[in-house]
């Protein structure tokens, strides 16, 4: 039983799209989604440095591209399920064939745009806490006023609010967190700082006829598959001011019998908290084209036949 997940905001890298660029074809479709959405994502997959990529305008439509385009040249795969982290459920709502490609990223476009807006109205940030006890932990981030933006299962939960609070936080760590990191984004996402996004969202995407899945889409609200492709929408506009379940979704693939997982460019994040929280598991996480030849061997290896 196969899961092929996306990755969200932070797990992009200065020049991490160089090397798929020389796969046959990749540059013209990048370049065609380039100008339906009026970003370069070519130059920003490969020439743009951390601070410009960081950017949540920038991230967001370039994350879902490069997982497209590396979903594209694993080839022919058929999972037993999809889903994605954040901004990654637009991957997994194309792979799942909810919404098609283009269309998409210009939604996505319009998130980004909006959320990096919302975020511009106080300083607000993200930070992971490594280890505790998600009961001693929740309480304790709510009693600094902050969200527990991602419950990634696995030990991992990220905290989102004002750059005050997350000061607060790094000095006041929860008992049992080993470690408080920084995230590598512009805003306390999936929380309330970003409630301006979502009307912004919910006027876009009424322009879209999202299709049914055509394979299981497990949605990080609550682990649950999602039966309609309106449905689908309604969940990617909301998530922007909700919290992410990942946790939730990695009981799911559990539940289902999930043997192998791989996860899209660019890949990393969701197979290291797999490795922990789902043992037995086979995992791949698409960071290069050289990876691909190990992706294909495990969808041959578990897909049902």
């Amino acid at each position: 039983m196969l899961v092929l997940v996306a990755p969200g905001q932070g797990a992009q890298t200065p020049g991490f799209l160089t090397p798929w660029l020389e796969l046959p074809g990749a540059a013209d479709r990048l370049a065609a989604w380039s100008d339906a959405i009026g970003l370069d994502l070519v130059h920003y997959g490969t020439k743009a440095d951390a601070d410009d990529i960081r950017d949540t305008a920038v991230a967001q439509p370039l994350l879902v591209a490069a997982g497209l385009l590396s979903a594209a040249a694993l080839g022919q795969t058929a999972p037993d399920a999809v889903a994605g982290h954040s901004v990654g459920e637009f991957t997994a709502a194309v792979l799942a064939g909810v919404l098609e490609d283009t269309a998409a990223l210009k939604l996505v476009r319009t998130r980004g745009l909006a959320m990096a807006e919302a975020a511009a109205i106080a300083p607000t940030g993200m930070s992971a806490l490594l280890g505790g006890d998600p009961e001693v932990t929740v309480p304790h981030l709510e009693k600094l006023g902050l969200t527990p933006a991602n419950v990634n299962g696995a030990g991992q939960i990220v905290a989102a609010g004002t750059l005050e609070q997350l000061a607060a936080l790094e000095a006041d760590k929860p008992e049992g967190v080993r470690r408080v990191v920084a995230l590598k984004v512009a805003g306390a996402f999936h929380t309330h700082h970003m409630a301006p996004a979502v009307a912004t969202l919910e006027q876009a995407a009424r322009e879209l006829s999202p299709a049914d899945p055509t394979v299981p889409y497990v949605s990080n609200k609550d682990g649950q598959a999602v039966a309609t492709g309106a449905e689908v929408l309604a969940r990617l506009v909301g998530q922007v001011a909700n919290p992410v379940r990942w946790d939730l979704c990695m009981e799911t693939f559990q539940a289902r019998g999930a043997t192998a997982l791989i996860e899209v460019c660019p890949g990393g994040t969701l197979t290291g908290l797999a490795k922990r929280a789902l043992p037995g598991v086979a995992t791949v996480a698409l960071k290069t084209p050289d990876d691909l030849d190990a992706a294909r061997t495990l969808v041959a290896e578990h897909t049902a036949v």
